[in-house]
C-alpha cells in the first residue's frame, strides 16, 4: 500500500491539473492531503483522484467558508470516519479515518497550525492524547505538523524544545516518525522559508507499534513542472509512506 500525504497550498489553484497528474505518477492507494479547500480547484481535483481510482473519499471542507484549509482523504477502498473523545478542537485540521482496505488500518490526516495563531500547542497535546491512549490497532497519523527536530530537521534555529518534546513524546508511546525511523541521521527538508530561503523538515508520518512492522518506506518527493522548479506544484515536499503486505 502507498499513502501519499501532501499540503498542496492554497487549495491548488490553477495548479490542480497538474498536481493530480502527479498524484497519478506516484500511483498511490490513499491520498491525505492538506489546504484542500471547497473551492472550485480543490473539487476539480477530488473529482480527478476519483477518476484514477479513489473513489472513497472524506473531506473537512465546507462550502460555508470555501477558503479554509481543511482535509481531504482519498482512497481505493471505504472509508469511515472516526470519532475520538480527545481530539484536536480544529475540525477542519483533524480527519480520522479507517481504511476498509483488505488489512484495515487507521490513517490520522492532520495540519497543525503555526504558533501565532495559539492554536498549535493545544492541538500537539490533543493529538499525543490521542496517540498515548489508543486502542484501534494498526495506524498512522500523517501530515503538515510544522513541528520538528532542532538542528536535524532545520536549516537555520526555528523548532523549540516542546515541538521535539512532542515528537518525543509521541515515539515513548510507541509512535514513530516514519523517516526517522528507516533515516535516523538524514538531513531532508520539506518545506523553504519565502523569505529566508531556509528549509525545515515540517511533514511526518507518525507509525504506531502494530504497523511499525510493516513500514517499506518513507521518502519525501517534489512535484516536479515545467523548468524543473522545486516548488511549481506546492510549496511542500510530499511524503510518500509504502507499507509491506497492506
Amino acid at each position: 500500500m502507498r499513502i501519499v500525504a501532501w499540503n498542496i497550498r492554497a487549495g491548488g489553484g490553477r495548479r490542480v491539473d497538474r498536481i493530480a497528474r502527479q498524484l497519478a505518477r506516484w500511483a498511490p492507494d490513499v491520498v491525505a492531503l492538506s489546504e484542500y479547500r471547497a473551492t472550485p480547484p480543490s473539487v476539480a481535483l477530488g473529482a480527478a483522484l476519483a477518476q484514477r481510482g479513489l473513489v472513497h473519499q472524506l473531506t473537512t471542507a465546507d462550502a460555508r467558508a470555501p477558503g479554509r484549509n481543511a482535509l481531504l482523504v482519498a482512497a481505493r477502498w471505504p472509508l469511515r470516519r472516526v470519532r475520538l473523545g480527545l481530539a484536536p478542537r480544529d475540525p477542519a485540521r483533524w480527519l480520522v479515518t479507517l481504511v476498509e482496505s483488505p488489512v484495515p488500518l487507521v490513517l490520522g490526516a492532520m495540519h497543525v497550525p503555526n504558533r501565532v495563531t495559539r492554536r498549535k500547542y493545544p492541538f500537539l497535546d490533543a493529538v499525543l492524547a490521542c496517540a498515548v491512549r489508543w486502542s484501534r490497532g494498526p495506524a498512522l497519523f500523517v501530515g503538515d505538523t510544522n513541528s520538528g527536530r532542532r538542528t536535524i530537521d532545520e536549516e537555520t534555529p526555528a523548532f523549540n524544545a516542546r515541538e521535539e518534546g512532542w515528537i518525543d513524546a509521541l515515539a515513548a508511546c510507541g509512535w514513530h516518525d516514519a523517516f526517522r525511523h528507516l533515516r535516523a541521521d538524514a538531513r531532508v527538508y520539506t518545506w523553504y522559508s519565502p523569505n529566508g530561503r531556509n528549509g525545515f523538515r515540517i511533514d511526518q508520518a507518525f507509525v504506531n507499534a502494530a504497523l511499525l512492522a510493516y513500514l517499506k518506506d518513507a521518502t519525501y518527493v517534489w512535484g516536479r513542472a515545467a523548468r524543473g522548479r522545486r516548488d511549481a506544484l506546492s510549496d511542500h515536499a510530499a511524503l510518500l509512506v509504502d507499507l509491506s503486505d497492506y
